[in-house]
């Protein structure tokens, strides 16, 4: 059985349910029915849905499972909650400067290779 659309495929205004019906007692329901939430979101935005609740809202894990970067899967983010009809508050996020990330990649792949030991490596990252 297909999904449900949200959307008017030719206007692209929000749908209505006219009919409920039961495929086991028989039983329809005729009148004016506003979809949920969910059945407004396009194909796009139910897929990245699925993909953000698999990963439990992590975004580091959405970033590896669909290779789209932190800013793309953010706006994703805030597209889906505009759309559920929630307000999206613009809150800077906090960034490593580049060097620091680099600095910090360094003391990592110096720890991989055994050029320094995990306490070496706490320390030089505390800095």
């Amino acid at each position: 059985m297909p999904d449900v659309v949200g959307r008017c495929p030719f206007c692209g205004d929000e749908l209505q349910v006219a009919k409920l019906h039961c495929p086991s007692c028989q039983t329809s329901i005729e009148g004016n029915f506003s979809l949920g939430r969910f059945q407004r979101l396009n194909p796009d935005q139910l897929a990245f849905l699925e993909i953000f609740i698999k990963n439990r809202g992590i975004i580091r894990n959405v970033e590896a499972e669909t290779g789209l970067s932190y800013p793309t899967v953010r706006k994703s983010l805030d597209d889906l909650l505009q759309a559920l009809g929630f307000e999206v508050r613009e809150e800077p996020e906090p960034r490593e400067a580049p060097d620091d990330a680099d600095r910090r990649r360094d003391v990592l792949e110096r720890l991989k290779r055994g050029e320094i030991s995990a306490e070496q490596a706490i320390h030089l990252l505390k800095q």
